[in-house]
């Protein structure tokens, strides 16, 4: 098996493929290597091919009439992108850029096309793993909406420590060289309603932030700062525990 299958079948979209399936696929990719702040396509050009992270990291954003970055999403490892319920060529509705240096795989869209076109299971598989990871999003997406303000951003500093983040000891440090204005561009936020948010986190000694990203010290006490607020199970539970 090649290395770009048995990558490809590594990632979470691909990882019910078998490996005859997962090697037609992996021939018809093309490596990239793109190094910081590089665009891959930008807002408004054709989308020729769909692009899988080997490794590194991915911004999506846009920008407004006003000429501000609204940044949508950040995809590590494994994560697919643009995400598309179909695929023929279409206009993109965002930048994606690289935050660091970063391996892709990249499908041509015509090509694989052609290959579902042939292979009526595969494309049943493929419809099947892309519709779930769309409704995923969508849950995510609802929910984080519902969220007051500081929430949405405690919410997003959680999130980007679960599924970015790497634990030494007691601490999570999530290598992701994000600026309080990139933050503010994720959530909705002012830059000075972050930097007063994150201020408050690090006094507390919760989050500690850094040009190379930032480090939770305490993932259970963040985590408590929303959840309680949403009468959450598990936090009611430790609630319990502490007040017995």
């Amino acid at each position: 098996m090649s290395h770009s299958s048995h990558l490809l079948r590594s990632f979470p979209l691909f990882q019910g493929l078998t490996a005859d399936e997962a090697a037609q696929i992996a021939r018809l990719t093309v490596p990239r290597l793109l190094p910081r702040r590089a665009a891959v396509f930008r807002e408004g050009d054709e989308v020729e091919s769909i692009y899988f992270v080997a490794n590194g990291l991915i911004k999506t954003s846009r920008t407004d009439e006003k000429g501000n970055e609204q940044i949508y999403s950040f995809l590590k490892q494994g994560d697919m992108f643009p995400l598309t319920g179909r695929f023929d060529a279409e206009v993109s509705p965002v930048t994606a850029t690289t935050v660091v240096e970063t391996s892709l795989l990249a499908l041509p869209l015509r090509t694989f096309e052609q290959l579902l076109a042939g292979s009526p299971d595969l494309a049943f598989k493929m419809m099947g793993l892309m519709s779930s990871k769309i409704r995923e999003l969508q849950d995510k997406l609802l929910n984080f909406n519902q969220r007051g303000v500081e929430d949405r951003g405690i919410s997003f500093l959680i999130y980007l420590a679960e599924h970015f983040g790497v634990k030494r000891g007691e601490e999570v440090v999530v290598p992701i060289p994000i600026t309080h204005q990139e933050l503010a561009s994720t959530i909705g936020f002012a830059r000075e309603s972050v930097s007063r948010l994150l201020t408050s986190l690090r006094k507390e000694g919760i989050v500690q932030v850094s040009r190379k990203g930032f480090v939770v010290s305490n993932l259970q006490a963040l985590k408590e700062k929303v959840c309680v607020k949403e009468n959450c199970p598990h936090c009611r539970s430790l609630q319990g525990v502490r007040q017995g």
